[in-house]
Parts: structure tokens; C-alpha cells; sequence
């Protein structure tokens, strides 16, 4: 019984994997494509390490159960925070939105953050001050 719901769950997993690839292939900017793939794919991954980790608990190998489950939790850490940083790194070097997205949220806090003078900048500025 618990081998079935594995290969259930890793079913899951391939679908929500397949339906990221569609997404990067048939979305129109990076952001879209971000989303799709930081979505799905960070779902299907947990979803097949989840899988493995039921057929390991099952008696083929509990360490196989173990490793799936913590590769999981470090897929489900790190893959959405790599996609904001790639992102927020794209918006702020000036990859556009697709022309029909509703909302630009993030424009506003983009400009100030471009108008910050770095740390770097600001020590050339005050040396240039001094008399």
C-alpha cells in the first residue's frame, strides 16, 4: 500500500515538472517564467523527493528515505529565494515587464533603490568634500 501512494506522489511530481517546463517554454517574459518555474518545479521536485522518501521508509532503504526528505527541505528553501534574487536582479538591471501585465508593484521601491548611493559612491563623494 505504501509503494502505491509513492508512485501516486511521484506521478504528481512529474506532472507539476512537466507543467514548469510548458511554462518556461510558452510564458512571455522572465518574471512569468520565474513563477512557473519556482512553482511548479520547486512542487514537483518536493513531491518526487516526498515519493522516494515513501518507497525508502517502505524497507528499501530508510537513509534513502532520510537523504529525499532532507534534499526536499533544502529544494523548498533554497529554490524560491534563488528566483526572487534572479528577479529583483533582473528588474533592477532593466528587464522589462511584458507590456500587458497588470501590476508593477515593485517600480516604486526599484527607483529608490536605484537613487542609493552605494557604500563605495558615498565615500568618493565625501572625500571630494573635505577640504
Amino acid at each position: 500500500m505504501m509503494l502505491d501512494v509513492a508512485w501516486w506522489i511521484i506521478g504528481v511530481g512529474l506532472a507539476f515538472d512537466l507543467l514548469g517546463c510548458v511554462g518556461l517554454i510558452r510564458l512571455p517574459d522572465v518574471y512569468n517564467r520565474a513563477q512557473a518555474a519556482t512553482k511548479c518545479v520547486t512542487l514537483g521536485t518536493c513531491m518526487l523527493l516526498l515519493g522516494v522518501a515513501f518507497v525508502g521508509f517502505s524497507g528499501t532503504s530508510v537513509p534513502m528515505g532520510i537523504k529525499a526528505l532532507i534534499c526536499a527541505a533544502f529544494v523548498l528553501l533554497t529554490s524560491p529565494v534563488g528566483a526572487h534574487a534572479i528577479c529583483r536582479g533582473a528588474y533592477l538591471s532593466g528587464v522589462k515587464l511584458w507590456p500587458e501585465s497588470v501590476e508593477d508593484a515593485f517600480g516604486p521601491r526599484a527607483d529608490q533603490i536605484q537613487q542609493q548611493p552605494t557604500q563605495k559612491g558615498a565615500a568618493d563623494r565625501e572625500e571630494t568634500k573635505a577640504p
